[in-house]
């Protein structure tokens, strides 16, 4: 996997010296993969202060929003004629609610990736690198959430992974790929599915203690092909374990309603304060 990225990121180098002549314009089919395609530069502020080893220890809860919150997105209601018209062209089916809840929830992804709070709280650089690894690991908590939901979830999942795959093209293009834009893809897809896998497997019962330490160290830290982490990042990749265990834990709390809509939110990083995590 490591070769593959090693492979990738000399190829994207070398592209993005050229991003004036290869860079292409690509229009987002909706409001969340537009809003997701912008990756921005790395921020500049000062870190936030945080005491790592105090973070994420807090009893996981439903991540649900609240029924008053501002940050809840609903139905479109409408009456008469335009609801009859929305009706014909099939606005209410199945298959839009699912596709206008999977954008919804995409959008909580890309919210909790893009700010520049994860980052900081990590001590990560954001490279095309880190964000993609980020994404990775917010969809699997998704994917993983809604396949507890069975048939229903599953399908659910397959139009959020089709947005996805649709913003990291667009990351890619914006990244100055083009001409190898197809190539790039078939690694990214593989480079996803062997992440899945591997957190799947490292939650299992018999995974080994140290495992999902060692496989977050291997898809979101590591550079340079070691299996464990070293002790500069021990204490940044313990605490991101602590937070992808009660991610996980958290959404399992949050009901279907809440997931299927998407109205609910990651554990927000950004008030962080040393010692402390609040909700």
């Amino acid at each position: 996997m490591l070769r593959r990225w090693n492979r990738a990121i000399r190829s994207l180098n070398y592209v993005t010296c050229k991003n004036d002549f290869y860079a292409i314009s690509r229009q987002s089919y909706s409001m969340a993969t537009a809003t997701a395609a912008t990756v921005a530069p790395a921020p500049t502020a000062t870190k936030q202060s945080v005491n790592l080893d105090k973070m994420f220890w807090s009893k996981p809860c439903s991540l649900a929003l609240a029924p008053e919150s501002p940050l809840r997105v609903e139905e479109p209601k409408y009456e008469g004629v335009k609801r009859l018209v929305l009706r014909l062209m099939l606005f209410y089916s199945k298959q839009s609610k699912s596709i206008r809840g999977a954008n919804v929830i995409y959008q909580r992804v890309v919210s909790q990736v893009d700010k520049p709070a994860i980052y900081d709280v990590f001590s990560l650089e954001k490279t095309f690198k880190m964000t993609f690894s980020l994404l990775v690991l917010h969809m699997w908590f998704c994917l993983r959430r809604l396949k507890e939901e069975g048939k229903e979830g599953v399908e659910l999942g397959q139009y959020l992974y089709e947005i996805y795959n649709h913003d990291v093209e667009l990351r890619v293009s914006k990244a100055g790929v083009n001409l190898l834009l197809s190539k790039w893809m078939k690694e990214l897809e593989k480079i996803f599915y062997g992440n899945i896998v591997a957190y799947d497997a490292a939650l299992l019962p018999e995974a080994k203690q140290d495992e999902l330490r060692n496989v977050i160290w291997r898809n979101v830290f590591c550079d340079d092909g070691t299996s464990k982490p070293d002790p500069a990042a021990l204490r940044a990749v313990q605490a991101m374990t602590r937070y992808v265990r009660r991610e996980v834990s958290c959404l399992s709390l949050t009901d279907k309603e809440a997931m299927f809509s998407g109205n609910f939110m990651f554990t927000p990083l950004e008030n962080t304060s040393s010692g402390s995590l609040r909700r």
